[in-house]
């Protein structure tokens, strides 16, 4: 059995590339970890201690011989229930397992000496926001509150407990029109700390027993995101989307099975608490194996652009509106495009969330609306803005590209009139930007050209300049 034992892990250790997988039992998919030391049993099947005691449990009358020291490892299979009708040279174990649905080995201990995140080596708020500001064009306020939280979270993290004071987790919930950068801001932010991040959407979480993803599913996601690394993920930055999808329905005669379930569901994930997920999987119901995950030290931030919330904070603001020459306008209000930054939790109560989820995400902010002149600044300032991504994809084939200033101004009053933030700035520019990236690549004398905005008004054609004579016989 030993010689055999040595043989299972050579072929794991060269299957997997020299990367530890635990064992997982083969009845109830646990891994070493959750179910302690495994018994391997021919053909590479894993069986853990309770699974074998239950199965010894439910023989009567069943004699295996070799007393009752006989080694479990020497069990005649085919006197165990429910064993002997299965021809176990077709089971190949877990062996054959996908990797994504395999759990790595925890790190020994004597490599916990220097832990990955450090209290010295967390980036200070300022430092966070200097990056997010590389990245993100104006929001400063949503920028501000998102550095200090996950400053303090992650000093939380680090440090665990200071003179028995628990600190508590600093989840937040993010209100913004669509294309506001919500989204973009978190990954934004697990870039710069280094910690995985996992991106839902709250439209497809349902209540536990019905069609659709498991609530659990998104710590899934989030295990899957750290490699299967539960140690890694259990520090990581969960993103759901759509959080305002969850609100209670109004006049439902059915149960709400996608809606207040789902936000009562959440709150032991959100305060913290042991989950067990299952790995490379969104549903338990697959035959996958199954893994403890701690998310008191995983980060949830929520987001939604909770429509017709406006319309709630105006009626509350405009309940001290009164008759007479000094009392406020019923319409003070109505062209307000930030009346989002207005809004409290009472607000939010009214739209549809429950108090107790709620009170489990303590920063509430919103991000503002993007005007033309913010997205004049989204096209050319951030590292990564569309207009220099182009101007890449152009410098590859040894041309210039350029914008005048009236054309970065006409697409950014055509994006602010299709409302859907920076996401309309992406499919302007690729509407006329298709004939030059189609034609450019024709003609190697072509050396610059300049986006007009009679281009974009689709009045003229833009400005092309040719290379000079030596410098096409020098590229020669």
């Amino acid at each position: 059995m030993a010689e055999q034992d040595n043989e299972y892990k050579d072929g794991a250790k060269g299957e997997n590339d020299g990367n530890e997988y635990e064992d997982v039992c083969y009845i109830c998919h646990r891994p070493e970890s959750v179910a302690g030391k495994m018994i391997r049993i021919p053909n590479n099947i894993c069986i853990c201690n309770d699974c074998m005691q239950k199965t010894f449990d439910s023989m009567s009358g069943l004699s295996f011989g070799g007393g009752d020291n006989a080694s479990l490892n020497h069990v005649d299979l085919s006197k165990i229930p429910n064993v002997s009708m299965i021809n176990l040279s077709d089971l190949g174990g877990f062996m054959n397992m996908p990797n994504s649905q395999r759990i790595k080995k925890k790190k020994p201990e004597e490599k916990k000496e220097m832990p990955e995140l450090d209290i010295k080596n967390i980036p200070a708020p300022h430092k966070i926001k200097a990056k997010l500001d590389e990245y993100v064009v104006g929001q400063e306020y949503a920028k501000k509150v998102m550095s200090v939280a996950v400053y303090n979270h992650y000093k939380r993290v680090a440090t665990g407990t200071m003179d028995d004071i628990e600190i508590e987790k600093s989840n937040m919930l993010m209100i913004g029109p669509t294309g506001s950068g919500k989204t973009y801001m978190v990954r934004t932010l697990a870039r710069l700390l280094d910690v995985p991040l996992a991106i839902t959407d709250a439209t497809s979480l349902t209540e536990a027993g019905y069609i659709g993803d498991d609530i659990e599913s998104v710590v899934s996601k989030l295990l899957a995101a750290a490699d299967n690394d539960v140690e890694k993920a259990e520090r990581g930055i969960i993103f759901i989307d759509e959080i305002d999808k969850l609100a209670k329905k109004k006049n439902a005669n059915q149960r709400d099975v996608s809606g207040e379930s789902v936000q009562q569901g959440m709150l032991k994930l959100l305060e913290g608490a042991e989950v067990e997920v299952p790995v490379g999987a969104s549903s338990k119901n697959a035959m996958v194996p199954m893994t403890m995950v701690n998310t008191r030290n995983i980060l949830f931030i929520c987001g939604g652009a909770f429509p017709d919330l406006d319309n709630i904070v105006k009626e509350r603001l405009n309940k001290s509106s009164s008759m007479g020459f000094m009392a406020d306008l019923k319409d003070k209000y109505d062209k307000d495009k930030n009346i989002l930054m207005k809004a409290t939790v009472e607000d939010l109560k009214n739209f549809g969330m429950i108090p107790e989820f709620l009170g489990r995400l303590p920063i509430l902010f919103a991000l503002e609306a993007l005007d033309e002149e913010m997205l004049v600044r989204i096209l050319k300032e951030p590292k990564n803005a569309i207009i220099k991504q182009y101007q890449k994809l152009l410098e590859l084939d040894e041309v210039k590209l350029e914008f005048t200033e009236g054309a970065l101004r006409e697409i950014a009053k055509e994006a602010t009139k299709r409302e859907l933030g920076a996401r309309a700035l992406r499919a302007i520019i690729e509407e006329f930007m298709l004939d030059i990236m189609y034609e450019i690549p024709k003609d190697d004398n072509i050396g610059e050209v300049t986006i007009t905005e009679d281009y974009i008004l689709k009045k003229g054609a833009p400005q092309i300049v040719m290379r000079s004579v030596p410098a096409i016989e020098k590229k020669a």
